[in-house]
């Protein structure tokens, strides 16, 4: 059972009377989030792919051109392989061969880099400028913050490293412009807040409930 299996059996996503692609779901996730918790971070172009035989429905190896690595220098320097599961229904990924740049995001399990639909997964022509940004050296300044998700009012920040994500309730859904133009990154005093300027962060500081 390859790792991205067993964690979807795990949250009991999926039964086996039903392998919609609706049996994955996934929690929404800021692209600072899904970078610090992320073992690998990079911006490739898939060059090519291959179905093998691993879990019920095999897995899809993409073949990929490093372009370059954002995180992950000490997990896996250098990626030529990822792995994701061949079923969507299993949160696996669909990626296009000799056409995109992408920024990939994943986790190391026994040496291989795997990714999935829940990762943080976009095409580079898609990422704002402050996500190309963040990715250079904002997010990594976040990752000792806490980016707190509010689905519905009322709802608070409950300490100083925290700052409140509300994208999910705007009009415009997830994601939305906290997600795309701003970071969470730690002032001076200890406090976190959302970023967003092009000065260094400590002079542009940004209350949370500024998007």
């Amino acid at each position: 059972m390859t790792p991205w299996l067993g964690l979807v059996v795990l949250l009991g996503i999926w039964s086996l009377g039903d392998w919609g692609a609706e049996a994955c779901t996934c929690s929404p996730s800021h692209p600072q989030d899904a970078f610090c918790n992320s073992d690998i971070v990079i911006r490739a172009k898939v060059v090519g792919k291959k179905l093998v035989k691993e879990g019920p429905f095999g897995t899809l190896v993409y073949t990929i051109k490093q372009m370059k690595m954002y995180r992950g220098f000490t997990k896996m320097p250098h990626v030529q392989y990822i792995h994701t599961e061949a079923s969507e229904s299993l949160c696996g990924l669909k990626l296009e061969v000799n056409k995109y740049q992408y920024l990939l995001t994943g986790r190391v399990y026994d040496g291989k880099m795997y990714t999935g639909l829940c990762n943080f997964v976009e095409r580079w022509d898609q990422l704002t400028l402050s996500q190309r940004k963040g990715l250079n050296y904002r997010y990594h300044l976040g990752c000792n913050c806490k980016i707190k998700s509010c689905y519905y009012l009322p709802c608070f920040v409950t300490s100083k490293n925290e700052c409140l994500w509300t994208d999910m309730l705007s009009n415009f859904g997830y994601p939305g412009y906290q997600s795309k133009h701003y970071a969470c990154i730690r002032q001076k005093g200890g406090y976190c807040s959302w970023y967003r300027g092009w000065a260094p962060p400590d002079k542009s500081i940004i209350n949370a409930t500024d998007p």
